[in-house]
């Protein structure tokens, strides 16, 4: 093919100005701009080979080759392939980049997540990698904080374009397999579908696992100015992820605003946050009433608890997001890895919190267990053994870090107790909204004493006879209270007050189940703004 009929049909589809991110951006040195740029004009004309809607694939590929082929050809005539050359810029990369534009031009569906982090190694992870060589950045952490921010980016990016990916060139990056929970690909791009927002809010979740594992990366970078535009990157990446929580990407388009650039550009100044305000920031945004109990902390053990809240957090999103179990799987596993070989974050503040309160690597992995439980499509516990066993990996976990934090490690055995008591209050809270997920965490050997067979959760837990059941789970927790409180004299009741202030809050939710009592409707309870003040003004010692 001529070398002179490669470009794409039409204009540019976009240009280095209105990408969604920074790629040659004025910060970055001029001789190393012009070298971006070169860059940037080759992958951007092969990109909009492959994205072109008036070739058919198979020119799409000729194209593409031709492009291979003038890119090591020293006597081409091609200017893209030409410049790249001069510049002696990003050969090896944009060749993987060309790999991704030929599957793009024969693939347009992925059926699970490990295909399209594939796409992503190729498609978006060497921009980043031409950016740090061609700044002299060569560290093995910085390079995997690159690949990590770069995957992130282009999910982001397939997230916005979800529709006119989908009507205009027939692409779908989402993978089937989750698209499958939302009731298929049809079902998920029905306007009025609502089981597409928890499919987006799980797919998120894990950008947000990827822009943690990249948080390092300008601090990583040896160029100040490739430092600050990466930064600037990431902060923008956050803004968006917000958006798209907030916004659905199926009814309008959630773009960037121009006050998120100018934010973007100083928070890019300082290099953006820190893993200890990242995980603070997860922790306030959570909302939760154990974190009124947290408010009674300061400095490393405020942090620590922060880290373990926001881990325990993590993982339980991944337990309950919307998407196939053997995913969930495999990120339960990667958390277990994270423990080992810190690479995010969350995973770093918690390997902190753990070296400095002598926290038991094991009290990590027997969370990650109990999530490993939830994980399943259909939970049945088969006996009392197997629900202590669940409480004492969900619950007693996080009382066993969380009384060494407060500085009362001899009260272990306390807090485990008190935390399979908080637990079995969750259990009963949550029945209905458990039986909607399939979970019955009542075992089945009291479900067979009560006469209720096992079936579809919800016909279980609206059985005449399952408010009996949950009428002796409360005894349970009744006598784990009036424990609690007759033990506590013996520990030091300073160090416990944040342990003090969830047990008072816990007490409250639990007295309200009981005059809600488990027969007929089953409302959710809450505790009253006056009760969350009193929880405050108690972790303030007031």
């Amino acid at each position: 093919m001529s070398e002179t009929t490669l470009a794409a049909p039409g204009p540019p589809q976009r240009d280095h100005d209105t990408e969604n991110f920074p790629t040659a951006s004025l910060i970055l040195a001029r001789p190393l701009r012009a070298k971006v740029m070169a860059f940037y004009r080759f992958v951007r004309t092969a990109d909009d080979i492959a994205d072109s809607p008036d070739l058919t694939p198979e020119e799409k590929l000729r194209r593409l080759d031709a492009m291979g082929a003038a890119l090591l050809d020293p006597a081409t005539s091609l200017r893209e392939a030409r410049r790249m050359q001069l510049e002696a810029v990003g050969h090896a990369e944009a060749l993987l980049m060309l790999e991704a534009f030929r599957q793009d031009a024969q693939q347009s569906r992925y059926p699970d997540w490990p295909a399209l982090l594939a796409y992503c190694a190729r498609s978006a992870d060497p921009v980043g990698r031409m950016l740090l060589r061609l700044h002299g950045t060569t560290d093995p952490a910085a390079i995997g904080a690159s690949d990590a921010l770069c995957t992130a980016l282009q999910i982001l990016n397939h997230l916005q374009d979800l529709v006119p990916d989908r009507q205009r060139l027939d692409r779908v990056y989402l993978p089937q397999s989750w698209l499958a929970l939302a009731g298929g690909e049809e079902a998920f791009f029905a306007p009025d579908n609502p089981a597409r927002r928890a499919v987006l809010d799980a797919v998120l979740d894990r950008v947000e696992e990827q822009l943690d594992r990249a948080c390092a990366l300008p601090r990583l970078i040896a160029s100040r100015r490739l430092a600050v535009q990466a930064a600037m990157t990431l902060a923008l990446a956050r803004r968006l992820l917000e958006r798209l929580r907030a916004a659905d990407p199926v009814l309008g388009r959630v773009a960037l605003r121009r006050t998120d650039f100018a934010r973007a550009l100083l928070s890019g100044l300082t290099l953006g946050p820190r893993d200890r305000a990242i995980v603070a920031a997860r922790v306030a945004r959570a909302g939760s009433s154990f974190g009124r109990g947290m408010k009674a902390l300061r400095g490393q053990r405020r942090r620590a608890l922060w880290a373990v809240y926001a881990f325990c957090r993590a993982v339980d999103d991944i337990a309950d997001g919307a998407m196939p179990e053997v995913e969930k799987r495999r990120f339960l596993a990667a958390w277990r890895g994270k423990l080992e070989r810190p690479d995010c974050a969350l995973s770093r503040e918690l390997a902190l919190a753990c070296r400095s309160f002598d926290i038991p690597r094991s009290e990590c992995e027997a969370m990650i267990a109990g999530m490993e439980t939830d994980a399943t499509e259909r939970l049945r516990l088969p006996d009392q053994a197997a629900l202590d066993l669940y409480c004492r990996q969900v619950a007693g976990s996080v009382g066993a870090m969380a009384v060494r934090i407060f500085g009362a490690p001899e009260a272990e055995a306390w807090g485990l107790r008190l935390g399979h008591t908080f637990q079995l209050t969750n259990i009963l809270r949550d029945v209905d909204e458990d039986a909607a997920r399939e979970r019955v965490y009542i075992p089945l050997s009291l479900l067979a004493e009560a006469g209720i067979p096992d079936g579809p959760a919800r016909e279980i837990v609206r059985h005449p006879a399952f408010p009996g059941l949950c009428a002796r789970l409360a005894e349970q927790v009744r006598e784990g209270f009036a424990r609690a409180e007759a033990e506590l004299p013996r520990y030091d009741a300073k160090a416990l007050l944040p342990a003090r202030v969830m047990m008072w809050g816990y007490q409250r939710l639990f007295q309200r189940l009981i005059a809600r009592g488990f027969e007929g409707d089953r409302p959710r309870p809450r505790l009253s703004l006056a009760e969350k003040l009193t929880m405050a003004r108690m972790a303030l010692g007031l």
